[in-house]
């Protein structure tokens, strides 16, 4: 699939570069936040001392956002979409028959999955973003 950016997106992205220091092109929504994937080493310059580039990135924006860092191959996808779906848990996480399948509790899966069905319309868009797999919840 290709990645589609709106306007929105690439001016996300450009702020978040200018306050942060730190390259990404991975920006996308989730259960109203805007997520910002950066790689693993430069998780912590992007979070900034104290939080303070969050801070300062969701006060300019008046959004609330969250920076994840980026997985490096699919064994990471599990820490990836668990960071992403805070604070649901998820209790288990493994690829079948390529696609990926969380398995939650009942009421972690009310929440996951969302009012007529939004969070798990995102998350698929996610896993087919940076994986190229399907999602499912079980």
């Amino acid at each position: 699939m290709t990645r589609v950016l709106d306007i929105n997106f690439i001016r996300y992205l450009n702020f978040f570069e200018k306050i942060t220091r730190v390259r990404t092109n991975y920006c996308f929504n989730y259960n109203n936040y805007i997520y910002f994937a950066v790689l693993k080493p430069f998780f912590s310059k992007a979070i900034g001392k104290e939080g303070r580039n969050v801070r300062k990135i969701s006060e300019t924006l008046r959004k609330r956002i969250k920076i994840v860092a980026m997985p490096s191959d699919e064994s990471g996808a599990g820490k990836f979409f668990s960071d992403i779906v805070s604070p649901y848990e998820i209790q288990s996480f493994k690829l079948e028959n390529g696609e990926f399948v969380i398995t939650a509790s009942r009421q972690n899966k009310a929440g996951l999955i969302g009012r007529n069905r939004v969070r798990l319309q995102e998350m698929q868009d996610i896993a087919d973003q940076f994986f190229e797999k399907k999602l499912k919840i079980v």
